[in-house]
Order: structure tokens, then C-alpha cells, then sequence
């Protein structure tokens, strides 16, 4: 559950602000990746678990009313997964994240490894432990089904799991932390040694993609007026899998997924913000009429 505060200017260590609103809305990446790709037209089920308290109720529901199937969304004693959200006026925001159930999701149960195998693409991020994104993955390559991975929060990532990886999909800020790099076209080509391809996301200058043998491709971001950027990131990521999956050429695919996030950026919340399949076609339409290449303000984020 997002728990989020929005302010004018987010504080400085040490410092106390005044906020204006609060709000109380159901979030996480897995979650929220899940919700994407629903809205943008995928058939989803949801792998994880919720915690035995008024959050897990909320979280569930959420899912259920955006037409994700929760079958396999356990429910474990103790609290839902919270993310304590700043989210300031132009659109940027900090997040603290506190696992709670999402922590208890250290492997694959019964039934799990059938629904991946059943599946076109499998979107994971890191919220869960380690242990539970290298056993789907691992499910993943042995049945031929894509991987897209969302590496946030960003940590360091076993060989096992990034061998079983065949789209790693970080911001400019995971990728630096996974490569050491701060230029991204040198990140990317660092991540390429691990994964066959690689999606930067850069939030005002775009998406850049990367694949083994391919000269690298720059895809920019539509010209809007961001709300709030919680959730682009995974609004991107589930519509992204979603147009691959539907065989789109993959620039196709990238205009169409930055199409998706730049609707999300101009509406507050996380799974609140995230358009439908229709919404996108007609925005991916008219950012494409634009003159020259726009780019929306505010900053990617990870929620």
C-alpha cells in the first residue's frame, strides 16, 4: 500500500514540512506492473503475497477490479508491504519501502511454475526476495517464456538469475548502480554482457534500448506536464510487455509503452493513474503528430 504524502518541496534531512493532501493507494511494482499490463490489453495473473490485515484486503480487491487474476496472491500472517511516499510539486518523488509480506515470497509454490510456463512474457521486479525472482526465472527460460525484468530496488544481481534474464528494464539510476556507469549508452553496453537486451528508462529524455549485435536506439519522451511520476517506470514496463508480446516491432513497442507512461505522469496515485488500452492507442496517435521529439517534465521513478 502506497502511503503518500504530497508537499510543495519535499524535506531535507532534518527538516519538518507542511503537506497538503494524504492518501492511502494500493501500489507496489509487482502490483503495479500487473495492473499495467491489464489495463494495456494483457491477460495477467498475479504471483505473490499480501499480508492478514485492511491493506491485504484493499490490495487484493484492487487487483481483482483491474482484472488481474489473484489465484496464486497468497495471503501470510502479518502486515501488507507499505511505500512511504514524498511526492513534490513538480511531479518528483522519494520512496521508502518496507517489504512486509512481499518478504515472505522466497520461492515458487504449487501451481506457480505451470502459470509461467502458460504465460507469453513473465515481469518481475524486486520486492521479493531474490530467492522467489531467480526460481521464476529460472521457470521462465526452461519453458521458452520472455523474462522482463525491473531490477529496483537496485542491488547487485546473481549470475543465475541475470542468465535467465532476457529484457533487464532499469532507470538511469538502477542501471548506474548495477554497472558503475553514469553515462548510459556505457551502461547499456556493460549490461549487454549479462542480458541479450536492455531498456534505460530516463523519464524527460526518453528510453534508450540496447541489444547484442543492434545499434543502440533512442526513443523520446512525449511532451507533458507531469503530476506525479510515481509509477511511470512500471506503467512503462507492463504496457511495454504487453506490445513485445503482441509481436510489435520494438520501436513500435517503445513509443507505444511511452505513450502509456506519459498518461500516467499526468494523473496522481500509481495503479490510479495507469490507462487503458484505448487511452494508449489514441495518445500514442497524437504524440506521434507531434512537431519534433517532446519530452514530458518530472522524473522516472520505481514504486
Amino acid at each position: 500500500m502506497d502511503l503518500v504524502a504530497y508537499v510543495a518541496k519535499a524535506p531535507r534531512l532534518g527538516e519538518t514540512v507542511t503537506g497538503r493532501e494524504f492518501r492511502t493507494v494500493p501500489g507496489g511494482k509487482g502490483a503495479n506492473q500487473a495492473v499495467a499490463a491489464a489495463r494495456a490489453g494483457g491477460s495477467v495473473t498475479m504471483i505473490g503475497a499480501v499480508g492478514a490485515d485492511e491493506f491485504g484486503v484493499r490490495l487484493r480487491a484492487a487487483l481483482s477490479s483491474a482484472g488481474v487474476d489473484t489465484d496464486a496472491l497468497r495471503t501470510v500472517e502479518g502486515a501488507s508491504g507499505t511505500a512511504q511516499i514524498t511526492v513534490d510539486d513538480e511531479g518528483g518523488n522519494s520512496i521508502v519501502v518496507i517489504p512486509g509480506a512481499n518478504g515472505r515470497v522466497t520461492g515458487l509454490e504449487a501451481g506457480d511454475e505451470a502459470r509461467i510456463a502458460a504465460a507469453g512474457s513473465l515481469l518481475l521486479q524486486l520486492e521479493v526476495p531474490l530467492s522467489a525472482v531467480t526460481a521464476a526465472a529460472r521457470a521462465a527460460r526452461a519453458h521458452g517464456v520472455r523474462t522482463v525484468l525491473t531490477p529496483a530496488p537496485a542491488q547487485p544481481l546473481p549470475p543465475e538469475l541475470l542468465a535467465a534474464v532476457d529484457l533487464l528494464v532499469p532507470n538511469e539510476h538502477e542501471a548506474a548502480a548495477l554497472t558503475g556507469l553514469t553515462d548510459v549508452r556505457q551502461a547499456a553496453r556493460a549490461l549487454l554482457q549479462d542480458v541479450p537486451e536492455v531498456v534505460i528508462t530516463l523519464g524527460a529524455a526518453g528510453v534508450l534500448y540496447a541489444a547484442r549485435g543492434r545499434e543502440p536506439l533512442s526513443v523520446p519522451a512525449p511532451r507533458v506536464r507531469a503530476v506525479d511520476t510515481t509509477a511511470a517506470g512500471d506503467t512503462f514496463a507492463g504496457a511495454l510487455a504487453v506490445a513485445l508480446g503482441e509481436g510489435r516491432p520494438v520501436p513500435g513497442a517503445l513509443a507505444w509503452a511511452s505513450a502509456a507512461a506519459a498518461l500516467s505522469v499526468q494523473r496522481p496515485g500509481a495503479q490510479d493513474s495507469m490507462p487503458s488500452r484505448p487511452e494508449i492507442d489514441a495518445a500514442a496517435t497524437a504524440f506521434a503528430e507531434q512537431d519534433g521529439a517532446g519530452t514530458p517534465s518530472g522524473r522516472d521513478t520505481a514504486s
